[in-house]
């Protein structure tokens, strides 16, 4: 254990961090910073250390460590509910995002950063249409300026509508098929927000974090797209679960069309996604007929 390099997840139990800890591990040892703000202890894996903190608070408690690379995944991620939570989400992707930064800056690591598609949706507009999008876009350009400022190494990725079996299906926190599993789960009409033909990359968690390590290992610089390449609307996706879909009404934020260009991480490291979320939502209800 002793000779292994020391890798930080921030954000480790959270619904990609648990994934991408699960690759690490064998090479690295693996630290999880996490406020359990929507991760949970459900979502520890066997072998890493687990740190309950805010990143604002980074230096304090991990201090005395020394990592090879910080995969900075520990932020506030909801598009629409970020109106409704400004402080929170200054607390988190700003103040927190800012404590990390320098907590690699002192250490002269590397960093990857978890940076959000919105910035590209709707032809480049959706980097201003929540303050999730804006700041998220924003710590990109901060961390790329980081980077060249103080000669530091990191690699910015930006994931597609990632889905998978830690979801969350509960509360104004609860991702778009956690939500729906959980409706078709329970026999009720799954809900889609209106106009419901905005587009989405929706892309497993394990792709994801197959992604994530890639770059962590090899990847420098901006543009490291993971995302699946094919996309449907919220109604389309309502439709592969069967039975009624009831109509929201529309929301800020909203985003209707995302682009994903992958081309960096298929180029570089030969990296495809392995699932489908057709395949995901079919296991779904094969399970609930059983």
């Amino acid at each position: 254990m002793g000779d292994k390099k020391t890798v930080i997840v921030t954000g480790g139990a959270g619904l990609i961090g648990p994934s991408l800890i699960e690759l690490l591990l064998p090479k690295y040892r693996v630290i999880s910073l996490d406020n359990y703000f929507i991760g949970s202890e459900k979502n520890h894996i066997d072998g890493a250390e687990y740190i309950k903190g805010h990143t604002k608070d980074i230096e304090s408690l991990l201090g005395g460590e020394t990592p090879a690379i910080i995969f900075h995944l520990g932020e506030y991620s909801r598009v629409e509910q970020s109106f409704n939570d400004l402080e929170l989400v200054w607390e988190s992707n700003v103040a927190g995002t800012f404590r990390v930064l320098q907590y690699w800056k002192k250490r002269k690591c590397k960093i990857v950063y978890a940076g959000s598609s919105t910035k590209f949706s709707d032809g480049g507009l959706g980097r201003d249409q929540s303050p999730y999008a804006w700041m998220k876009a924003s710590n990109t350009e901060l961390v790329k300026n980081y980077g060249e400022w103080f000669g530091l190494p990191f690699a910015i990725t930006y994931f597609y509508n990632g889905y998978g079996p830690r979801e969350l299906a509960d509360g104004p926190y609860a991702s778009v098929l956690g939500r729906f599993k959980k409706q078709y789960a329970s026999g009720k009409p799954i809900t889609v927000v209106a106009p419901g033909h905005q587009r989405r990359n929706f892309t497993h968690v394990d792709d994801l974090a197959r992604g994530l390590s890639m770059v962590g290992e090899r990847g420098q610089g901006d543009e490291y797209g993971i995302g699946s390449p094919e996309s449907f609307t919220m109604l389309e996706i309502a439709e592969m679960f069967g039975g009624e879909i009831e109509m929201l009404p529309e929301r800020k934020g909203n985003r209707l069309e995302s682009v994903v260009d992958t081309s960096r991480v298929e180029k570089e490291f030969g990296w495809k996604p392995q699932h489908t979320v057709r395949e995901y939502i079919e296991s779904l209800k094969t399970q609930k007929r059983k």
